[in-house]
């Protein structure tokens, strides 16, 4: 074990329920995700980080210097989120260290749990390594505590450490799940030229694109009276929203049919009675013209379903959630390429590809901090199936440590 207390620190971080809800207003969402971050304050502070702090929203600021001499380098920011997923209960996490594994299924002890390189590809490469599970009940909480374990032990490890470095600024935030992580960042304070997302997956990965995303609110309006005397008076909204639903595609635009380079509009929540319904989606492409083609998709398919059912009516509300990194990242290259030396650096192949989703660094980059994902190691988030590896872990940290090495070398010349 190279690092010890990134274990010891990864095990302490995910007992902390840090779940963020996204039907809370509140910032950050949850007072339980402060929990963690005044450990990790108190940690770094420990470490001799002067300036380590978290503000009234719940986000945590800190750097730890560059080398004397190399404070002519730029400031380099490493980010990871606090919060884990609504999806699966992140309450009374029991962290199990499956040490040697043996290349066959990990079968946890509750909620007949079996995790298997058959159903996850990444478990291949781990032959020999210490995986970490939860117990199966709850999620592991690898996404994104994994980050911040490494985070916290490359600053360690560069507190004590004369070897040449850049700047590193520390940023840890809550409500990320839910798309929140960015919305209350303050650039100005945390003072770094640019930066890195650590909530990738396979070690080796370098993430420079995401989805462009929107979120969408159908909302279908009927008329309620007593069932007896409805006749030619209900309308009643859930059969409208029915209709609808039911005509979405099925193939392509649809999550649970699309891969790759494929988009998709997906509904998640419902609520509502006969009076109205609402119906959540969002809608996700890498291609963020093809959003509109999704909303009207929307409003074709619904304008369809009032028809269908008599005396009802609709209305969507379209809102921005974030948008395709790689816009920015290309007009910074060398952001990308300096991960892509780090990486290589600890001997891991470079594996450059899209998330299928968004991470803090897809607004972060837009709002002028150009910033994209390197892998922490997480696998199966948001289930009890969550695992990670340690030695990735330590491989992740080893990268943010040789990052910093090559930004500070690199503008001494």
């Amino acid at each position: 074990m190279k690092y010890p207390l990134l274990l010891e620190r990864f095990k302490q971080y995910v007992q902390i329920d840090t779940q963020s809800d996204p039907h809370s207003s509140s910032v950050p969402s949850t007072k339980k995700q402060k929990n963690l971050g005044e450990l990790l304050v108190s940690q770094l502070v420990e470490m001799g980080v002067v300036d380590a702090h978290m503000d009234s929203k719940g986000y945590i600021y800190a750097t730890v210097p560059a080398t004397p001499g190399y404070e002519s380098a730029p400031a380099v920011c490493f980010c990871s989120h606090m919060d884990t997923s609504p999806e699966y209960s992140g309450a009374g996490v029991e962290p199990m260290l499956h040490e040697q594994y043996d290349g066959g299924d990990l079968i946890l002890p509750e909620g007949d749990v079996v995790i298997s390189p058959k159903d996850f590809g990444p478990l291949k490469e781990m032959t020999g390594h210490t995986i970490i599970t939860s117990n199966g009940s709850t999620l592991l909480g690898a996404d994104n505590k994994a980050g911040v374990a490494e985070i916290m032990t490359a600053a360690h490890l560069l507190m004590s450490s004369e070897t040449p470095h850049a700047a590193m600024k520390i940023l840890f935030t809550p409500d990320e799940e839910i798309g929140r992580g960015a919305d209350h960042v303050d650039l100005k304070k945390l003072g770094a030229d640019f930066g890195y997302t650590m909530d990738g997956a396979t070690k080796g990965s370098i993430e420079d694109e995401t989805f462009s995303a929107d979120g969408a609110v159908v909302t279908f309006t009927g008329s309620n009276t007593h069932p007896g005397y409805g006749h030619k008076k209900m309308a009643n909204a859930l059969k409208a929203a029915g209709v609808f639903l039911s005509s979405l595609p099925r193939q392509e635009w649809a999550p649970e049919s699309t891969k790759g380079d494929e988009g998709f509009v997906h509904p998640y929540e419902i609520s509502g009675g006969v009076e109205e319904v609402r119906i959540t989606m969002i809608l996700r492409s890498f291609e963020t013209e093809e959003l509109s083609d999704y909303a009207a998709l929307l409003g074709s398919l619904a304008k369809q379903a009032t028809k269908a059912v008599k005396r009802t009516s609709y209305s969507i509300s379209i809102n921005e959630q974030y948008r395709n990194m790689k816009q920015i990242l290309d007009q910074q290259p060398e952001v990308v390429e300096y991960a892509e030396k780090a990486i290589e650096a600890v001997g891991l192949p470079v594996r450059k590809s899209r998330i299928r989703g968004g991470t803090d660094g897809s607004k972060l980059s837009f709002m002028g901090l150009p910033c994209p994902n390197i892998f922490a190691g997480e696998h199966a988030f948001h289930s009890p199936y969550e695992f990670v590896s340690l030695q990735d872990m330590e491989s992740a940290t080893e990268v943010i440590v040789k990052l910093l090495e090559i930004v500070a070398i690199e503008h001494s010349k």
